[in-house]
Formats: structure tokens, sequence, C-alpha cells
């Protein structure tokens, strides 16, 4: 009897390794260990979501064949987390750097909101890509 399911284990391999390595990249690149909300934000490379999606994808399509109705529902899913991630996330983002903007040129008392950064398509890409591979590794480990 498996106590881990190698589902939720290719989720949350995914997750940790991916917010791991933005905020390793990070440090390379700013040469500075500093930037510890990496580790929890949304937005940046690779993307987290991404690579749950399809870590969790990989896992379904190797232990129950791509013919399964939950490998389908698992596809829609990861197609909607990436698109989501690029189009709508971003955008999102996008308008709210700008409303950051306009409030900081009126001087205005409004307090700023948060702008959640989406991501790139390179971003959604390399996480998806990352998940594939923490998927088949997790699915090798398993059987």
């Amino acid at each position: 009897m498996d106590i881990l399911s190698p589902y939720l284990v290719a989720v949350i391999a995914a997750w940790l390794i991916a917010q791991g390595l933005k905020y390793v990249l990070v440090a390379i690149k700013n040469r500075s260990f500093d930037h510890i909300r990496q580790l929890y934000l949304s937005g940046s490379m690779p993307s987290a979501h991404s690579a749950s999606a399809v870590a969790l994808l990989a896992v379904i399509a190797l232990k129950d064949g791509m013919q399964s109705g939950l490998f389908a529902l698992a596809l829609l899913f990861a197609a909607i987390v990436m698109y989501d991630a690029v189009m709508v996330r971003r955008s999102s983002g996008e308008q709210g750097v700008a409303i950051q903007q306009l409030i900081r040129e009126q001087k205005s008392k409004v307090a700023l909101p948060r702008a959640a950064k989406g991501h790139t398509p390179l971003e959604v890409l390399a996480g998806a890509l990352l998940g594939a591979v923490i998927g088949l590794v997790v699915f090798l480990a398993t059987k």
C-alpha cells in the first residue's frame, strides 16, 4: 500500500522546485540572497502554476493513460492555468502597474494597490517543461 499519492507528490514537488528556482535565479541575477519573497510570490521564471499543472498531467498520462477521462480533465486544467498565467494575470498585472504609476503621478493619497505579476510565454513554457520532467521522475520513482 502506497502512503503518498504520486499525483500529489508531483504537484507539491513541482511547486516547491519551481518556487525555489525563482529564488535562485533572482539571487544570481541580483547577486544577493535578500529576495526571500521569491519563494512565495507569483510571476517570474519559471511558472510554478504551469509546472504543477503539467507535473500532474504527466503523472496522469503515464499512470492512467492518455485515453482516460482524468487525462482529458487534467489537460483542460493545465491549458486553462497556462492561458490564464499569460493572458489574464499578466494583463491585470500590467494594468495594476499602470494604476500605481497614475496614483504616483497624481500624488494621490489613495493607497497603492498590489500589482500581481503574471507570466511571459517563456516563463510558462519553462514551467511546463519543468513540470513534465518532474512528473516523469515522480512516475518512475513510484512505479
